[in-house]
């Protein structure tokens, strides 16, 4: 591979648009899932004709396929900076499984502290809720805090068990300092569990991380496959998270042996095609280098939230553009629904986008400034169903196949829109979902998926 960009499978794809013109589809949802890359594709349709099963198999297509799945492993520790040390990479579905697998393995109390942040996407956020005290740094209008921030948190009594923290906002982009929140909360003797969800396909992994999760749909490898990373010894004693088949040595009716770790921690089945399509996925990215990715980032997240920020009637939610953020924006239009302008962006130039509150809703309020008494309203409106008036924001997010003319192509259509020139097509909103889409009778507009039963931003 050379350097950025890069052609991910399915880019150039023509989709319909009002008119009934079809268009390139321009996906700038990188943030929410990644499309695959050729690499990855091609490993896995490799692959695909020797999968078996693992680990309990004698014959050589499982010999093969575990192989295949503990290299994967191996892949994942290293791409954690954790080659060498007596750390287990887990292998679970996603970002968000592997927190909540966390939350149970550390046998933490309700009396518990765990410091986390008003930053965080629900994975990081929730799971703790559920087995321990949580106590929050939260941050400036900019959305963005220190590191004596945290280390005012970190000094509140009693003393925290573990800082749950973000390497990078799902909402932002904005990248907290966190080898030196890492360094703070060592020196207090607490450890640290690093939601790497966004950070991953980005920027290197910080090595002195605890724990880290990450998952393979934001980083190029859309099979199902995400990572927990820790020390050994934390996995070592107690029951899994998962109890089953492939987690044991022995079993009577009356008592478990549970196996060593990591295998301890992966009851059933395990998703071999995911591990071995993360693996390729992390070669990949190794091949393109950290500097040349780095480098298109930054040109990239430049170009689009100062574009964004010169347009008249947008405004640019998150830190001041001189502070650096992945490729990744958070806006609002005047006067213009965040529904209406995604589902605009979609049905007029064939751009996907995200919008809605990006399961993290303490933060996006934060950013939109919305007060206590504008989030009970909100709130009960959604108990009596109605969606229509959900405060959200719309989210632009890059990757690795993002070109300059595929953000200046946004900008434009984000100007017309934020310039009040009227839609071609008369668009309908759903109360019940809060979602827009083009008058169906039109018949300008023809896409028909069923009916899916869910909304385009659920929280």
């Amino acid at each position: 591979m050379t350097g950025p960009p890069v052609a991910l499978v399915g880019d150039g794809a023509l989709v319909p648009c009002v008119g009934g013109s079809e268009r390139p589809y321009l996906s700038l949802d990188a943030a929410a899932s990644t499309a695959c890359l050729p690499s990855v594709h091609r490993r896995v349709d490799e692959f695909v004709p020797w999968y078996s099963s693992i680990h309990r198999g004698a014959g050589y297509k499982s010999q093969f396929a575990t192989a295949a799945y503990e290299d994967a492993r191996r892949a994942a520790l290293a791409f954690a900076g954790r080659a060498g040390r007596d750390d287990v990479a887990i292998i679970c579905r996603n970002t968000t499984e592997a927190l909540n697998h966390l939350a149970y393995r550390l046998r933490l109390s309700p009396e518990d502290v765990v410091v986390t942040t008003v930053v965080e996407h629900h994975a990081n956020l929730l799971p703790w809720a559920r087995v321990a005290t949580r106590r929050y740094i939260e941050c400036g209008a900019d959305g963005t805090f220190s590191v004596e921030d945290v280390e005012a948190a970190l000094d509140e009594q009693p003393h925290p068990r573990l800082l749950a923290v973000t390497g990078a906002s799902n909402i932002t982009g904005w990248l907290p300092p966190i080898e030196a929140i890492i360094g703070a909360s060592h020196r207090r003797g607490i450890p640290v569990t690093l939601d790497a969800a966004q950070l991953a396909p980005h920027r290197p992994m910080p090595e002195d991380a605890d724990f880290v999760a990450w998952s393979g749909h934001k980083m190029y490898a859309p099979f199902g496959a995400g990572v927990l990373v820790g020390p050994r010894q934390a996995f070592s004693a107690g029951d899994p998270f998962l109890a089953g088949g492939g987690a044991v040595d022995l079993v009577d009716l009356d008592e478990v042996v549970w196996t060593d770790p990591p295998d301890r921690e992966e009851a059933g089945s395990p998703n071999v095609i995911g591990a071995v399509a993360l693996h390729a996925a992390i070669d990949a990215l190794g091949d393109l280098g950290w500097p040349s990715i780095v480098d298109h980032d930054r040109r990239l997240a430049r170009l689009l939230r100062s574009g964004l920020a010169l347009i008249p009637g947008v405004r640019l939610l998150g830190p001041s553009l001189d502070v650096e953020t992945l490729p990744l924006a958070a806006f609002t239009v005047d006067d213009t629904p965040h529904a209406l302008v995604a589902a605009r962006l979609a049905a007029e130039d064939a751009i996907g986008v995200r919008h809605g509150c990006f399961c993290a809703h303490p933060y996006l309020v934060r950013l939109l400034g919305l007060s206590q008494t504008e989030v009970v309203a909100y709130r009960d409106d959604v108990r009596r169903g109605d969606r229509s008036r959900m405060p959200g924001a719309v989210r632009v997010s890059a990757g690795i196949n993002t070109t300059e003319a595929d953000v200046e192509r946004l900008l434009a259509a984000v100007a017309r829109i934020a310039s009040g020139e009227e839609p071609p097509i008369e668009y309908r909103q759903d109360p019940h979902t809060g979602d827009f889409s083009p008058d169906p009778e039109a018949a300008l507009w023809k896409l028909d998926l069923g009916s899916h039963g869910s909304w385009c931003s659920p929280g």
